[in-house]
């Protein structure tokens, strides 16, 4: 199937099955046999096995013409972020969202190796691990993820978890809440944009007070938003927090995060509020993962992030142009999802297969976003949206016309929000 057609199709099929109670939301899925032996034209180093690496590694086998693909993971296993909250009520396990990279092997060719990188030399493309091993490639693709600001009073302690990267950081959110006291108080936190999923933190916040409800009557959440206001599916969510959940939420905007004090459980925000929690949620500020930054690529968003050109994702630090940056770590006009991770990847992979043939990058890329957010424990909104190139810009613009969101929430989303999230798994992982 030609690449681009495969990348439009599978934007427009995302976006329009929003609409069908089907596969509302489903991103485009290929199988294929098992890669046959094959001689390299050309070697590519994949960092990172999240959402955008693991995505990236099997598609640069897919498109590539006899690309091999090395992808290099500190874990052997990848625990999705998505439907993450959901172990918090007690409604899935850690394992219902644990991945293995053996399809990426087996199936595509994929040559994985697991450890640590220490060092990346962007002009000569090679990375070198923590065992001293120096491993060299035509090009590099990042895909790091996220790292936090650091919290001035949080220090090590672990009784105020963000379980905004899914881990034993959620397992230990759960037992907290559950072992709390009935009548008490939770407070989440919500850090300033740019962040991973942007309607992530008001979803955990609904759910979380819908579980309150009914778990722990008389208590409370106390939301505490570093930004002006709700950046994304208002509506939903001020309706949710005002109406719906109106006698457990208290919303407070324009509260960031000053410092904390984890044995009094207190949060100092700016103008002066100070907030007691039994449970703490604290997701700080974000930033590019730390080999962005160690490696001089954090050229955007105040040095937070990796600036790129996205008909290919190169970096646009100069002298690293054989380097790629994909996911949350790049600063693009997407959001940080893990679809958005997924089309990135795609729209990577097909460029590097063009560019390592001697062609050129599509100059006319495509890539959609669709999501659900649990409103309650059993009932979800949507939200989608189009992204396609501005060559004046040089940037993803939303398309209106083919971008939007539910009005109020319902069972049947939140039963596709499950079939949308298996699609999306397999397409990269399976």
């Amino acid at each position: 199937m030609d690449r681009r057609l495969f990348l439009a199709a599978g934007a427009a099929a995302a976006t329009s099955a929003i609409a069908d109670s089907e596969t509302r939301g489903a991103p485009t899925t290929t199988t294929v046999l098992a890669p046959p032996a094959y001689r390299a034209k050309a070697r590519v180093i994949v960092i990172g096995g999240g959402m955008a690496g693991a995505t990236v590694a099997k598609y640069l086998r897919l498109w590539g013409d006899a690309v091999e693909v090395t992808l290099i993971e500190r874990m052997p296993t990848y625990t999705s972020n998505i439907m993450s909250s959901l172990v918090l009520t007690g409604q899935r396990t850690m394992s219902s969202l644990t991945f293995k990279y053996d399809a990426l092997r087996n199936k595509y060719g994929v040559t994985t190796v697991f450890g640590d990188v220490v060092a990346i030399d962007p002009v000569n493309a090679k990375v070198t691990l923590a065992d001293k091993t120096v491993l060299s490639a035509d090009r590099i693709v990042m895909a790091p993820g996220i790292e936090f600001d650091a919290v001035t009073g949080l220090g090590a302690s672990d009784k105020m978890p963000h379980a905004w990267k899914a881990g034993t950081q959620t397992t230990l959110l759960a037992s907290q809440l559950g072992a709390m006291r009935a009548g008490g108080v939770v407070v989440l936190t919500i850090p300033k944009t740019p962040y991973r999923c942007p309607p992530g933190p008001y979803e955990r916040a609904c759910l979380i007070a819908d579980w309150l409800n009914a778990k722990k009557p008389g208590s409370k959440l106390i939301v505490l938003d570093a930004n002006p206001d709700i950046v994304t599916e208002k509506d939903n969510f001020t309706n949710a927090f005002l109406g719906l959940h109106g006698k457990v939420i208290e919303y407070h905007n324009n509260a960031e995060v000053l410092s904390v004090d984890p044995v009094a459980m207190n949060l100092y925000t700016t103008g002066g509020g100070t907030f007691h929690g039994d449970v703490v949620n604290l997701i700080p500020r974000q930033r590019a993962g730390g080999l962005i930054a160690t490696t001089g690529l954090n050229n955007a968003t105040e040095g937070r992030f990796a600036g790129v050109n996205v008909l290919s994702y190169a970096s646009t630090t100069p002298g690293a142009s054989k380097v790629h940056i994909i996911g949350d770590s790049s600063a693009t006009t997407q959001p940080k999802a893990g679809h958005i991770a997924n089309q990135e990847a795609k729209v990577c992979a097909d460029a590097l297969s063009r560019i390592l043939a001697g062609g050129s990058p599509d100059p006319s890329p495509v890539t959609n976003s669709a999501c659900f957010s649990t409103i309650t424990t059993t009932q979800a909104s949507w939200l989608h949206a189009l992204f396609q190139y501005d060559p004046v810009s040089a940037t993803m613009q939303a398309v209106a016309a083919a971008s939007g969101a539910s009005t109020g929430w319902n069972k049947d989303s939140f039963e596709d929000m499950n079939k949308w999230f298996g699609a999306l798994m397999a397409d990269s992982f399976a």
